[in-house]
């Protein structure tokens, strides 16, 4: 097993190679401009610190969101891309997900990433392992019951404290967690989701008010 694993759906350009026992190499960038720019040099970078060549690569995992529209969309084609190029099976895994592994938590806690627009991207989650609710977008206000008493981790929760006053780390996603948890599941024969995004809303893009159509004569 060697799985590229991928996620774009936050501020976090991130990239890691895993071999079915750890993760043998791994990038992180965090810059919300520049998913496109960023996304496969950091790929070159961590097969390069591997020593291994893309066609060696048995699986892609890319993290599915809730994200941004535009960030997310420039993982999930990459790994589409690489999975129809090699020929090897491409593996969602839910962004909230891969932050809930890496979390250092006891006990329930909750998982939140900035959605913009004064929203949050959340999840509630038993233990690293184990999510209960759906992923939702709400702002933070409107979910202060929901969540209240729970540590919280992602930048969501450091953005927001009066609704997160026990933010933890990490701040960020993780394709090396992404990855572990990845090959956790597939050692274990769990299937994992399909390479769809997870949009939980309409895209901040918007056709102008008052937008004229033109049509050639």
């Amino acid at each position: 097993m060697l799985l590229l694993a991928l996620d774009t759906a936050t501020p976090a350009v991130t990239v890691a190679l895993h071999d079915g026992s750890s993760v043998v190499a791994a990038s992180s960038q965090v810059d919300a401009r520049r998913h496109g720019e960023l996304l496969l040099p950091a790929v070159d970078r961590v097969l390069a610190e591997a020593g291994v060549r893309l066609d060696a690569v048995t699986g892609i995992v890319v993290g599915v969101g809730p994200g941004p529209y535009t960030g997310l969309r420039v993982g999930l084609m990459t790994a589409d891309t690489f999975g129809l190029a090699l020929g090897v099976p491409v593996h969602g895994l839910c962004t909230l997900d891969g932050l809930a592994y890496a979390a250092e938590v006891d006990g329930p806690f909750v998982v939140a990433t900035d959605a913009r627009r004064k929203e949050v991207y959340w999840a509630r989650y038993d233990d690293a392992r184990t999510r209960v609710t759906e992923p939702a977008v709400d702002r933070p206000a409107d979910i202060a019951e929901q969540v209240a008493g729970l540590p919280a981790v992602g930048a969501g929760a450091v953005l927001y404290p009066d609704t997160f006053p026990d933010a933890r780390a990490p701040e960020n996603v993780s394709a090396a967690a992404l990855a572990a948890l990845a090959a956790e599941k597939l050692g274990a024969s769990e299937e994992l989701q399909a390479p769809r995004p997870l949009y939980l809303r309409r895209p901040d893009a918007q056709v102008p008010k008052n937008y004229k159509v033109v049509t050639p004569k």
